[in-house]
């Protein structure tokens, strides 16, 4: 757990690796992850945890199968668990998540994983760039 502020601009600034988040800090057994990204991610879902989403920048659009919901910087969506989902950013966007720890970002049952994906359930900001 981080015991100093984090400015999630500078977090954000060391690294470049799309839909690959990072873990800022952890709260009770959640981890707190930014990511950037931009293009389509893979439709998925998570069987047994809600999916929470705040745009820092830029615009993500979260497809569901019956309607997209945008959101603009500034804005906050929660996919509910067992939701079938697939968010994207045509321009790129800066992203926050909480997510239980281990989580993976591609949840239990997705398309195939993109090889530009490094990392599903997130790195730790201070040991990867």
């Amino acid at each position: 757990m981080m015991t100093e502020p984090v400015e999630l601009s500078a977090a954000l600034a060391t690294f470049e690796a799309l839909w690959s988040p990072r873990i800022v800090t952890r709260v009770n057994d959640y981890d707190v992850r930014v990511a950037k990204v931009a293009g389509e991610h893979v439709w998925h879902r998570h069987d047994d945890t809600d999916e929470f989403f705040l745009v820092l920048s830029g615009e993500l659009t979260i497809e569901l199968r019956d309607r997209a919901v945008v959101l603009p910087r500034g804005a906050v969506f929660v996919v509910p668990r067992g939701t079938d989902h697939k968010p994207s950013s045509a321009a790129g966007a800066e992203i926050l998540m909480f997510e239980p720890t281990g989580t993976s970002t591609v949840g239990d049952q997705h398309d195939p994983v993109p090889g530009h994906v490094d990392v599903t359930t997130g790195h730790d900001l201070r040991g990867h760039a």
